[in-house]
């Protein structure tokens, strides 16, 4: 069968890695050490998938632009500290494996910085396997097509030919905002219903599913 796509891009935290909850609760921690009012569970899981500050400035509004810096230090303090231990979700790296050795280009759109990202695609094994990266502190976060836009653009693939996956709303939004299609995965930060209303083509539930759909229906 014939590929209906060339170029899948994989947002990281939440649809990759399973980092949801050490990101909110770093978001939360980071806000009790400054005195800042601290999000609930659901503002804080919200805002996974933007860029760092861009997030920080979302969950806690009412911080003073002076803070904001102080507040991303002590984020990535608590971070940093779980960083290694945080693991792949199943068969994500078998999934990943089996899409590139099947010709398919692979890409990451992710709210981590460039370092960040560097660090896991390392960490985790997987860094041989994608072609091209985009990352929220060099170019406009997410739900701005730019990530899109210009994995397109440096790949030479039409947007016809572009899947993106992945937990958020943002995720999504991009992708509609690029004219890409797009699959959800329920695994990571933003509830089902959300998601399923921004009409992906598929909402699954885990890379299980994810990969019997890529066989199906990529």
């Amino acid at each position: 069968m014939a590929k209906r796509y060339d170029l899948i891009v994989f947002d990281w935290d939440g649809t990759v890695m399973d980092s949801t909850s050490v990101i909110a609760t770093s978001i939360q921690s980071a806000c009790r050490d400054l005195g800042l009012t601290v999000p609930s569970d659901e503002a804080a899981r919200h805002v996974i998938g933007m860029g760092l500050l861009q997030a920080l400035q979302h969950a806690v509004p009412d911080a003073p632009a002076h803070m904001h810096e102080p507040l991303a230090e002590r984020y990535r303090h608590y971070f940093l500290a779980q960083d290694h231990a945080i693991p792949l979700f199943a068969q994500a790296a078998e999934t990943i494996a089996e899409l590139h050795g099947d010709g398919y280009l692979l890409a990451v759109a992710t709210g981590k910085s460039r370092k960040g990202l560097e660090r896991v695609m390392d960490s985790s094994g997987l860094r041989r396997y994608f072609h091209a990266s985009r990352t929220a502190d060099e170019t406009f976060s997410k739900p701005h097509p730019a990530m899109l836009l210009e994995l397109m653009d440096e790949l030479g693939v039409p947007p016809e030919q572009v899947l993106m996956v992945g937990d958020t709303t943002h995720d999504l939004q991009m992708a509609i905002n690029a004219g890409v299609d797009v699959v959800g995965v329920k695994h990571g930060a933003h509830p089902e219903e959300q998601l399923r209303a921004l009409q992906p083509l598929a909402l699954l539930d885990d890379f299980i599913e994810l990969r019997a759909w890529f066989k199906a229906h990529a």
